[in-house]
C-alpha cells in the first residue's frame, strides 16, 4: 500500500476506511490481492446496484468495442447512444407516463445538480434555491452551496450565494410540520428567504443520514412548489435506478417532478449523468451548456443492457422481499442491542442505524472490514451504519452479511466494556 501513502493525494477517503489491495470482484464479492473475499454492502456508494462486473454487460460492451463503436462522441449522432434513449424511454419512461427530455451533462452526479441549477435559474429569472438540512447534492461550487454538511463547506472556498436552506422532513420530529414552516417563510415577504428558481430534494437523504421523507411530505412539497411557481428537482443520484424499490425514488409519493437528477448508477459503474427535463424546460441554445465527456457510449451500451431488469415486474418484486429481509435481520441486532441507543430506519435497499455515540458507526465499520464485510458510515458525525448492497445480491449473502454485523456489533460492546472496567481499575 505504500505506493498509494507516496503518490496519492491526502484527500482519499475509503482506502483509510478499507485498506485493501483489490483485485477482482464479481456481484456483491470483492476479493484482494491474496485472494481474501470480502461481501459488499457498499456498492461503490450506489453505482453498483446491479452489482460488480454484471455478465449481460461485460458481454455487451466486450461485443462493442470488437465492433469499433464509437467510444468517445461528444454530443454526437451515435447507435450506442439511440438504443439507450430508445431503451429508457420505452422500458422506463412510457410505462410510468413521464414525458422527460434527456440532456447528458458532464460525467459525475455533481455535473447533472450543476446543470438543473444552471437551467431553473435560466428559466424562472431568479437566483435563489432552496435546499434541505442534512442535503448532500455533490462537491462542485453550484452543489456544494446547496449541500449541508458543513465538513465540506468553509468559507475561503466555499461560494454560498443564492441558496438557502430550511428542515428536511422529520428534522424536529413531531413537533414542527417542515412543510408549514417552508409555507410561512414563502409566504412572509421579511423572511429573508427570497422566492427560489427552484427546491432541489432527495426524497431519501443518503449521505444525510438516512432520513425518509414520507409519501405525505413530498406530495405536500410538490403542492407548494406549483403553488409558487417553483421548480421541483429531484436528486435521484443515488436514490434513483431502484434503490428505493421502484426505479425512481418518487414514484411512491405519487408525484411528477420538474427535473429528475441520475447518475450512480444508471451508467452500470460507468461514468454518466443525466437531467431529466420536462420538455418545455428544455430552453438551451445549441450548445450553451456543454462538456468533453458529456456522451459515454459505453456506459449507454451497459446502461440499455441492465435496463432489461425493468421489463417485468419481476426485478422489482425481488428487490422488495430483499428489502424486507434487510429490515427484519437489522431489527433484529437493533433489539438484540437494545441497550446500546440506536434507531433504524430505511426503504427498499437502502438502510440505516444510527448510534446516538458518534463514534460507534465507525468502530462497527472497521470491525466488519475484520470479517471481511464493507459498509460504510453516514450522517453529518459519521453515526450512522449504512446498509447499501446491490439491488441483485443473493438471500445469503445478505443473512451472511448480517451475522457479520452481529458479530462486529457484539465486538465492539465487549471492547467498550473491557475499556470502562480498565478505567475504573
Amino acid at each position: 500500500m505504500r505506493i498509494f501513502e507516496e503518490m496519492e493525494s491526502e484527500v482519499r477517503g475509503y482506502i483509510r476506511s478499507f485498506p485493501a489491495l483489490f483485485d477482482t470482484a464479481k456481484g456483491s464479492e470483492m476479493f484482494d490481492e491474496q485472494g481474501n473475499r470480502y461481501i459488499d454492502f457498499f456498492a461503490g456508494a450506489g453505482t453498483l446496484n446491479y452489482g460488480h462486473n454484471n455478465p449481460a454487460v461485460s458481454e455487451a460492451m466486450i461485443e462493442y468495442i470488437r465492433h469499433d463503436g464509437i467510444i468517445h462522441g461528444l454530443d454526437k449522432a451515435t447507435i450506442a447512444k439511440k438504443q439507450f434513449l430508445q431503451k429508457f424511454r420505452e422500458t422506463i419512461l412510457a410505462p410510468r407516463n413521464l414525458e422527460y427530455k434527456v440532456q447528458f451533462t458532464g460525467p459525475t452526479g455533481t455535473n447533472a445538480v450543476e446543470t438543473a441549477l444552471k437551467l431553473a435559474r435560466m428559466v424562472k429569472k431568479r437566483s435563489n434555491i432552496i435546499a434541505f438540512t442534512n442535503s448532500y447534492h455533490g462537491l462542485s461550487m453550484g452543489s456544494l452551496a446547496v449541500t449541508g454538511n458543513s465538513f465540506y463547506r468553509d468559507e475561503s472556498y466555499g461560494v454560498r450565494v443564492n441558496s438557502a436552506f430550511v428542515p428536511f422532513d422529520g428534522y424536529f420530529g413531531d413537533e414542527i410540520n417542515t412543510i408549514d414552516y417552508l409555507r410561512r417563510l414563502l409566504e412572509d415577504q421579511s423572511s429573508g428567504i427570497d422566492l427560489p428558481a427552484a427546491i432541489i430534494v432527495e426524497t431519501v437523504q443518503g449521505e444525510g443520514g438516512i432520513h425518509v421523507a414520507s409519501d405525505a411530505w413530498l406530495k405536500s412539497l410538490a403542492d407548494i412548489c406549483r403553488e409558487f411557481d417553483i421548480l421541483l428537482i429531484i436528486d435521484d443520484i443515488q436514490m434513483g435506478n431502484g434503490r428505493t424499490g421502484t426505479f425512481f425514488s418518487f414514484e411512491r409519493a405519487g408525484i411528477t417532478p420538474d427535473m429528475v437528477t441520475l447518475s450512480k448508477s444508471i451508467g452500470g459503474g460507468l461514468p454518466m449523468s443525466i437531467l431529466l427535463m420536462r420538455p418545455e424546460l428544455d430552453q438551451w441554445k445549441p450548445g450553451e451548456h456543454t462538456g468533453t465527456f458529456r456522451g459515454n457510449n459505453l456506459a449507454f451500451v451497459a446502461s440499455a443492457k441492465l435496463l432489461e431488469y425493468w421489463d417485468t415486474p419481476d426485478f422489482a418484486n425481488g428487490v422488495a422481499a430483499k428489502s424486507q429481509r434487510f429490515e427484519a435481520g437489522l431489527s433484529a441486532i437493533v433489539n438484540k442491542y437494545a441497550d446500546t441507543e440506536m434507531q433504524l430506519r430505511g426503504v427498499g435497499m437502502v438502510w440505516g442505524i444510527e448510534f446516538n455515540d458518534p463514534s460507534f458507526a465507525g468502530e462497527l465499520s472497521e470491525e466488519a472490514f475484520k470479517r471481511n464485510l464493507i459498509i460504510e458510515t453516514a450522517g453529518a458525525n459519521g453515526q450512522v451504519i449504512k446498509c447499501l448492497a446491490a439491488l441483485t445480491i443473493s438471500e445469503a449473502l445478505i443473512d451472511e452479511g448480517l451475522e457479520i454485523i452481529d458479530a462486529a456489533m457484539q465486538a465492539v460492546i465487549e471492547k467498550r466494556q473491557q475499556l470502562r472496567m480498565g478505567s475504573l481499575s
